[in-house]
């Protein structure tokens, strides 16, 4: 084992432990920054590709699909091979796609490029808060979780404004291309200091990943083919196969000891509406986000430049609100935030959807404003209940339920829009954002059912269960 490996049970020495966290930030950097970085270019880049709008969707949504079909098996795939060797893999693949997609000159090619850059960004996603565990020190690992917590949500916050930047001085290729340097470096920071970790020895289940490659993929497949007009009966034949593998997924991981899908976690009802609470909000967010560009573009004539800038205050709010949600549910019930945040997350989106016609920018800004802080209030305590209402040996399991609904919502929600534009190209961006504002409603009320006397007494045996837990270790 090369002088790097674990030699301290209880995180890596310094420096070392700084050097890794600096490549697993790296790596958060690029693969969040780079769906913000789409999101704001999908009107350039569409229009330079000479590509209708519901089509330059896939620019956006494959990379997301890519990311959601794997990230559950790729979690498990660590735990096998070592998490350390995902991660470098996704960041090889991610880096070589990003050459390739500043160097497509059609949508096909482009979209290709995109879906490979999404299975690199789901090695990166998909243990990076496994090596984390591993990094710091027991007593330290909160310092890890939040700098994670913090890396996502500045790399949202300034994915629009280095867009816009970019932009304004060269071409969209470039978008891509500056992912090349910043992941050559972190693949060089990763093989010296990532740590080196003892593996599971079960054998990896290629049966359950390709069941749920097939339900994820085929569900999304059915909403775009509906999108695009495709024949009714191709849709539902998708939709059938998509519902039939999840059957089957499902029954596999109820008979597994080591399940790839945590099925078990889903019996814990607090849980359960945690996650459907995270696939409502995420579906919304998703919604608004991939439509804003087009509607900002086509309905008021902003440019690439000046949308990137009015996006900005949602990540920078949803920065601002998080923290603060973070101390509000130490006091108040995790449900009662979600469903106030998701309260006014949908009144930003309703808002937009019925700006002036003429808007100031002030007009845009406050509205962009309001989504991002009912979405930050929501999404911080959601998150803790999640992981706080599934027992401490099932953290991980938590984990990754917890990226696979937000990956699954936002997944859904570019399909939804690229089905809404498709089937009215004058009004689909604002039936988008409209249809976001009712999902974001869906997920309230299913927030404030956390505050049933059952939920609430379950959430609370299991947090003290794994308080006890802890303390006697």
């Amino acid at each position: 084992m090369s002088s790097n490996a674990i030699e301290h049970a209880d995180g890596l020495p310094l420096p070392q432990r700084n050097w890794a966290i600096l490549t697993i930030a790296l790596g958060l950097i690029m693969a969040v920054m780079d769906g913000a970085i789409a999101n704001v270019a999908l009107p350039t880049i569409a229009k330079d590709l000479d590509a209708a709008p519901a089509f330059s969707i896939w620019i956006v949504n494959g990379y997301q699909l890519a990311i959601t079909i794997s990230l559950l098996p790729l979690a498990s795939l660590g735990e096998i091979v070592g998490y350390r060797r995902v991660y470098l893999a996704g960041l090889v693949l991610f880096t070589l796609a990003s050459v390739f997609c500043a160097l497509s000159h059609t949508l096909l090619l482009l979209t290709v490029a995109r879906i490979v850059q999404g299975f690199g960004a789901a090695g990166i996603m998909s243990v990076n808060t496994a090596l984390v565990r591993f990094i710091y020190p027991r007593a330290q690992l909160g310092r890890g979780i939040g700098i994670n917590a913090m890396v996502v949500a500045v790399s949202a916050a300034v994915g629009p404004t280095v867009a816009a930047g970019i932009l304004a001085v060269g071409t969209w290729p470039y978008l891509f291309a500056v992912n090349v340097p910043v992941g050559l470096a972190a693949l060089a920071l990763g093989w010296h200091y990532l740590p080196h970790i003892p593996r599971a020895p079960h054998m990896f289940d290629w049966q359950s990943a390709c069941l749920s490659a097939v339900t994820f993929g085929f569900a999304i497949a059915a909403i775009d083919s509906a999108g695009h007009g495709e024949a009714w009966a191709a849709c539902l034949s998708e939709l059938a196969i998509a519902t039939v593998a999840c059957a089957l997924l499902v029954y596999r991981q109820t008979h597994m000891t080591s399940p790839l899908l945590p099925v078990d976690l889903l019996r814990i009802p607090v849980f359960a509406l945690s996650i459907a609470t995270s696939v409502a909000s995420f579906c919304g967010q998703m919604l608004a986000l991939t439509a804003i560009p087009f509607y900002l573009e086509s309905r008021f004539g902003y440019s690439a430049v000046q949308i990137g800038l009015f996006i900005t205050p949602w990540p920078i709010t949803v920065a601002f609100a998080a923290p603060i949600a973070g101390r509000l549910v130490e006091r108040y019930p995790a449900g009662l935030l979600g469903g106030i945040g998701l309260v006014l997350f949908a009144a930003g989106l309703g808002a937009l959807a019925m700006i002036p016609a003429n808007p100031s920018a002030l007009d845009v800004i406050w509205r962009m404003a309001l989504a991002g802080a009912g979405f930050g209030l929501f999404q911080t305590p959601n998150n803790r209940t999640m992981i706080a209402a599934a027992p401490r040996e099932r953290s991980g399991g938590a984990s990754g339920m917890l990226g696979t609904a937000r990956l699954l919502g936002q997944t859904t929600g570019a399909a939804l829009v690229a089905l809404f534009l498709a089937r009215n190209p004058a009004d689909g961006t604002q039936i988008a954002l409209l249809a976001g504002a009712g999902f974001a409603l869906l997920g309230a009320a299913l927030s404030m059912f956390r505050l049933s006397p059952a939920g609430a007494r379950g959430a609370e045996r299991v947090r003290v269960h794994d308080d006890q837990r802890l303390k006697g270790e």
